[in-house]
């Protein structure tokens, strides 16, 4: 069986950018995204809003490599950051003050990654 590499463009192009910054900024967190969201789509993370309730503080910063979808609720605002999200968990998230951000704007606002979680 013959290995597939990602083809989707957008995903390459954040993968090195993630990659780039990890070396640069020396910050592990933004390396461990890129291998994260360089898996096969089937082994890639999906979280609902929900978990984020669940998992996260007010005012937290975190990241998904994957999708966030709209199932359940939020009650505090947070910042996430993700490879993509659906219409609902946007509506959520920002219904409850929270910030929907890329990669690439959580990067150059955090360039080392302090403060950050990973869910999923």
């Amino acid at each position: 069986m013959k290995k597939v590499k990602t083809t989707n463009p957008e995903l390459v192009k954040l993968i090195r950018f993630l990659k780039k910054q990890s070396r640069e900024n020396k910050s592990k967190i933004w390396r461990d995204v890129a291998e994260r969201l360089a898996k096969p789509r089937r082994k890639r993370i999906a979280v609902n809003v929900s978990r984020l309730n669940r998992y996260t503080e007010k005012n937290e910063t975190v990241v998904i490599p994957g999708k966030v979808l709209g199932a359940g609720e939020i009650n505090h605002p947070i910042t996430v950051a993700a490879f993509t999200f659906s219409e609902k968990a946007k509506e959520k998230i920002r219904a409850a003050k929270g910030k929907c951000l890329s990669f690439f704007d959580l990067v150059k606002k955090n360039p080392k990654g302090s403060n950050v979680k990973i869910i999923g």
